[in-house]
């Protein structure tokens, strides 16, 4: 297998050589790497500068990419994981090739997880990481990450699969991205309150086909309970544009006003998935610190920084659409319903999402120009 160096961020490691010509390039190497996850890996380094810990697992290494990262820039102790024996491979020639130090283990990574803890476990796995968190959850000390890449199952689009593997029903809306994240994080909630531990979202977003969870645990049975207290379902019109968010692991149903039926969607997690404090301290860094992606990762963080913690969005174009009107500049209808008294955002991960507490007629009187 020929290897060639990159560097990413502050760290120089092996990957790969990978076949251009193919329709997705990481594919096409016996140990995967994809270099469009730089913003991620860039994200959990700025994360942890900030963190002091004693552990941390990456736990389906592949390269060892993110594991070496955080070795090398956090100077945090890594233990890095693999089943495969040529990821192992890659792993021990990329520890050495940075000059970190790296545990390496060759296992199942479940088995892993029942064996022994750590403060930080990251689980970036290609698909879904729904079979691993339970044991991630016992194995978790303080912290744990988590990657899905089975964007489809989570949003909507797949509803068995999202169904069979998160047990939630998802619905594929215009603001699927959202719900998918939230059901990721709401099947990862009832994974860990059962062992009376509690979740706080520290830094959640999604991108391309990728979402990523940055979460601090909290043991003990109030911090399980309050958690829990924060699952629910959005009650969405089929009819029109109205929905609401519903608390509970039991949706109600009924019927909206317009005569429309609520479809339910969940249960997921229907608190802040962002804390203000972390994504500023981490903006604060950022320009101090190496970083592959850092102009994309400022970006993202200033619109985490300012997005509502609302479970939706509503597509301004699609509203547009309905009302029959060209859709002004978003920053228009931003400042529209403001001006009406109503908090407003826009949202991370699309460029006509707007998240909003105003009613949705205060939002197409904004569209309207009225």
């Amino acid at each position: 297998m020929d290897l060639v160096p990159v560097t990413e961020g502050g760290t120089e490691f092996l990957v790969p050589v990978q076949d251009p010509a193919r329709a997705f390039p990481p594919g096409s190497s016996p140990v995967f790497f994809n270099p469009r996850m730089a913003l991620s890996r860039d994200a959990t380094t700025l994360l942890l500068r900030g963190i002091p810990l004693e552990s941390y697992l990456d736990a389906m290494g592949a390269t060892g990419a993110r594991g070496i990262r955080v070795a090398g820039e956090c100077r945090i102790p890594v233990t890095i994981n693999d089943r495969d024996t040529l990821a192992v491979d890659v792993i021990q020639k990329n520890a050495a090739y940075a000059g970190v130090p790296a545990e390496i283990t060759q296992c199942d990574v479940n088995l892993l997880l029942s064996s022994r803890r750590f403060d930080a476990v990251d689980l970036d796995p290609f698909g879904t990481p729904a079979p691993f968190v339970d044991a991630a959850a016992r194995s978790a000390r303080k912290y744990l990450f988590v990657t899905a890449t089975d964007t489809a199952p989570l949003c909507g689009a797949h509803g068995r699969a999202g169904a069979r593997r998160y047990f939630a029903h998802p619905v594929n809306n215009e603001y699927h991205r959202e719900t998918g994240l939230r059901t990721l994080l709401g099947f990862i909630v009832r994974e860990v309150v059962k062992y009376d531990r509690g979740l706080e979202p520290l830094l959640s977003f999604t991108r391309e086909h990728a979402i990523r969870l940055h979460l601090k645990i909290h043991p003990g049975v109030r911090h399980a309970d309050e958690t829990l207290d924060r699952m629910g379902f959005i009650l969405q019109c089929n009819r029109c544009f109205y929905r609401l968010e519903e608390p509970g692991l039991v949706p109600s149903g009924g019927q909206c006003t317009c005569g429309g039926k609520f479809i339910p969607i969940g249960p997921l997690y229907l608190g802040a998935i962002n804390h203000p404090g972390v994504i500023s301290s981490m903006l604060d860094r950022l320009p101090s610190v190496p970083l592959a992606a850092g102009k994309e990762l400022f970006r993202l963080l200033s619109l985490l920084q300012e997005e509502l913690p609302t479970s939706s969005h509503y597509d301004y174009h699609r509203m547009a659409r309905s009302l029959h009107t060209s859709p002004p500049p978003i920053e228009t209808v931003l400042r529209r319903v403001e001006d009406s008294g109503y908090r407003v955002s826009r949202a991370h991960y699309s460029g006509t999402a707007i998240k909003t507490d105003a009613p949705v007629g205060v939002l197409e009187r904004a569209i309207n120009g009225e």
